[in-house]
Formats: structure tokens, C-alpha cells, sequence
């Protein structure tokens, strides 16, 4: 059994709790009373028509207190209070954890974040089923998570429908060519690459710019994983990333808001302009 299957399972189990505790078709309903979802793609440089897109490199800074590679990064004893500092370094989007098995997050962290800042929010999460889908839009997300790896071209289709059904976006998941090739031909608008082998769960950073070679000019381009420091944001941008997702190194930081404006900065610097 390989890790991403490992964490399905306990995915799947805790969901199953969850729905039994608040109904499909209550948390349906409470997904359509929410306040509009706030729009991600443009948060993150997406334009349409034939407008130049901007050159600043985005930032989607994540709320994360452990991962299965790096175990317990750290305590976040105040997840709102770490998202103001995100936002006021620049961040574009937040992401919060809400796995709870392998990566220390919940619901309860996405709310605190939610009720402290206003930018847009990626509810980041392995969604295996429509049901998590309204309940991120319930509580408030404006972005949620969609791995390629995990699900079938079949689910992926309705479940990216259902998000925008909903007023949302979907970050697309890919690790490899054919990964990539699936989230296009679904038609998806942000395409992150991640350059962590699920299996293995190592990094490999030249992975970036080969897969990126293959999305389309009028996709918003994600590089997940691997930052650990200026230089690395600035190799990102260069090789076509629109924006980085970053967590651990941000966590760990003593001073995040500093460290999210100076990754704003430097890769909003080398990113070249493009369509």
C-alpha cells in the first residue's frame, strides 16, 4: 500500500464520522447559504481573453503542523494569528490543513483562519467524495485540492463541476507527464505541480520545470513543495511558475510575514512576463 493510499483510508473513515454527524443534505444546504466564495484563480494571476498576465509571483502560504515525510513541524497554537502574519507579508492564498491522521489539522483551524483574514482560502485536504466538496464550501473555502493521483478522470470532471457549481476553484494535483496531461484534459484552470513522489516521498525539484513545459500558456501554474529559501522560490519562477505553495519553511519561520514578502518579492522579480 503506498502512503497516498494509507492516507485515503483514514481519510475515508474519518468522512464517514463527519456525515453521520451532519447529513449530505444538510451539509449541502449549509454549502449553498454560505457567503459567495471568493474568486482564487484571479487572487493567483488567472485572466482571460488576451490581457497580459501580471508578473508578480504569488504565494499560497499553508497552515501545517506535521507531514508524513518531515513528521511535527510545528504547534500553531494560534492558526488565525499565523494567517493574519501570511497575509500581511503578501499572500495571496492561505491554505489550511484540515487531515487529521497525518498531518495534525481539522476543520476547527480552517474556521480560525476563516474568521482572520479575508484573502481566499484553499481548503487543503485529499477529497475522495462530492460530500467534502460542500463542506469546504460550508465553511468558507474559496479553493480546495484535487490530486490527480487519487482519483479517476470521471471524478475528477464531476468533482471539479461540483466545485464551480459552488462558486469555486480547484487546485489540479499532478506528479507526473501523464498526470499533467489528465488535469488539462479536464479542463482545469490551476494546475499544481508537485515535485514530491508520493511513493518514495522525496523531493525532486527538477521535476518542476519539466511538467510545467507541458500545461497550457492560459493555465495558472502552481509549484508545490521543495522551498526552502529565496533561491528556490526565484528557480521556480523562472522555469514558469505563477505561484508557490509553501508550508513547512514558512511554518518553521521564526518571522513568516518577512519570509512571505520576500519570496513575493524576489520571484515576482525573476518571473518572466507571459500570456
Amino acid at each position: 500500500m503506498s502512503v497516498l493510499d494509507d492516507i485515503i483510508g483514514g481519510v475515508r473513515e474519518d468522512l464517514a464520522a463527519r456525515r453521520v454527524a451532519v447529513p449530505d443534505a444538510d451539509i449541502q444546504a449549509a454549502a449553498r447559504a454560505a457567503a459567495p466564495a471568493r474568486n482564487a484563480w484571479a487572487a493567483l494571476g488567472g485572466v482571460t481573453g488576451d490581457v497580459q498576465r501580471d508578473t508578480r509571483l504569488h504565494v499560497i502560504s499553508e497552515v501545517k503542523r506535521k507531514s508524513p515525510s518531515k513528521g511535527a513541524l510545528a504547534e500553531i497554537p494560534a492558526p488565525a494569528e499565523l494567517a493574519r502574519r501570511y497575509a500581511d507579508g503578501g499572500a495571496s492564498v492561505i491554505s489550511v490543513l484540515t487531515e487529521q491522521r497525518r498531518f495534525g489539522g481539522s476543520l476547527e483551524d480552517f474556521d480560525a483562519v476563516r474568521s482572520a483574514v479575508d484573502v481566499p482560502l484553499l481548503r487543503k485536504d485529499f477529497m475522495v467524495e462530492d460530500y467534502q466538496i460542500f463542506e469546504a464550501r460550508a465553511h468558507g473555502a474559496d479553493l480546495i485540492l484535487l490530486i490527480v493521483a487519487a482519483l479517476s478522470d470521471e471524478d475528477l470532471r464531476r468533482m471539479l463541476a461540483v466545485a464551480r457549481e459552488l462558486g469555486m476553484e480547484a487546485l489540479v494535483e499532478a506528479h507526473t507527464e501523464e498526470e499533467i496531461d489528465r488535469a488539462v484534459a479536464i479542463g482545469a484552470t490551476i494546475i499544481g505541480v508537485n515535485v514530491r513522489n508520493l511513493k518514495t516521498l522525496d523531493v525532486d525539484r527538477g521535476t518542476f520545470a519539466r511538467l510545467a513545459s507541458r500545461i497550457p500558456s492560459d493555465v495558472v501554474i502552481v509549484a508545490e513543495s521543495g522551498v526552502r529559501s529565496v533561491e528556490d522560490v526565484v528557480d521556480f519562477a523562472t522555469q514558469g511558475a505563477d505561484a508557490i505553495l509553501v508550508g513547512e519553511a514558512l511554518v518553521k519561520d521564526a518571522m513568516p510575514r518577512d519570509t512571505v514578502a520576500a519570496f513575493v518579492s524576489a520571484g515576482s522579480a525573476a518571473k518572466p512576463a507571459r500570456r
